[in-house]
């Protein structure tokens, strides 16, 4: 049994991860209004550029269509795009996410399908190498969303899809649902998904000639709609990782003070025994006297 100088030790050391666990949780807290906020934001306007892009795809068709928008015509050449957080101690936030790109990666080589996987956020960098670092074709950090932060990103899948490399290109992300759900979500950006949860663009009966043409127009909006893809999925991810961070946290904090509990009545009951033990002896030797 551990002494009581090894318990006051070992209580002083979980109260210290306690005050730790307590800040963290303090700063997700924080944190998580103003991420909320950005990734609610951003929805709308991904939305919209979304429905654009499907009102203008409506009127083009044939060789005229922009490649990001039918893609290859091939489904061979996959490019997989993880998105996780940079950090971790969010409860199992990145190994959702990590779950649901493993589950697509191994669909798609059962399948005898050339994979090939491009990683953001220093989590999914570091646990998809261990597993399929042969397959990596490049990493970027998550850092802070924003358009210049995703718009490296969005140049590397377009460099690839126009090099012959990729004919499908997919991302896995957690899509932000309330502090208490977060969905691992797969979405498809190459070729190009039309409609979904998109709002349609209701014309009221207008005709509307375009100028340039809509394939013209949408050679300048594709690649700025994989950006702003690639930053709403950013935005749903910091928000979802400040969430878990927020509630895993918590629950350290309970655990720790549970804990100290359970250690300060062993502790108590340990002195007590010695402080037992030692009567016995005294009254023993006075006796023997």
């Amino acid at each position: 049994m551990a002494s009581v100088k090894e318990m006051r030790d070992r209580i002083k050391s979980v109260d210290s991860t306690r005050k730790i666990t307590k800040a963290l949780q303090m700063v997700a807290a924080a944190k998580l209004r103003r991420s909320t906020e950005a990734a609610q934001n951003a929805r709308p306007y991904a939305q919209r550029m979304a429905a654009v892009i499907a009102n203008l795809a409506a009127g083009v068709s044939g060789d005229g269509a922009p490649k990001l928008l039918v893609g290859t015509g091939a489904d061979q050449k996959h490019l997989v795009v993880v998105a996780t957080s940079d950090r971790g101690l969010a409860g199992g936030f990145n190994t959702a996410i990590l779950r649901a790109a493993r589950e697509r990666i191994r669909t798609l080589i059962g399948e005898g399908k050339d994979v090939r996987i491009l990683t953001v956020g220093k989590k999914a960098r570091d646990l998809l190498r261990r597993q399929y670092g042969d397959r990596s074709v490049g990493a970027f950090e998550a850092g802070v969303p924003s358009l210049a932060v995703a718009q490296p990103v969005a140049e590397k899948i377009t460099e690839l899809f126009e090099a012959g490399e990729v004919d499908v290109v997919t991302l896995v992300f957690s899509q932000f649902k309330s502090v208490v759900t977060q969905t691992p979500t797969v979405r498809q950006l190459i070729p190009a998904q039309i409609g979904g949860d998109a709002p349609t663009v209701d014309l009221k009966g207008a005709a509307y000639e375009y100028e340039p043409d809509e394939g013209a127009i949408l050679e300048t909006l594709l690649p700025r709609n994989l950006t702003v893809q690639v930053m709403s999925a950013m935005l749903e991810n910091q928000a979802g990782f400040y969430a878990a961070q927020m509630a895993a946290m918590d629950n350290a904090t309970r655990n720790a003070g549970d804990m100290i509990a359970a250690l300060n009545l062993l502790k108590n009951r340990t002195r007590q025994a010695q402080i037992t033990k030692e009567l016995i002896e005294i009254i023993s030797g006075a006796e023997a006297l």
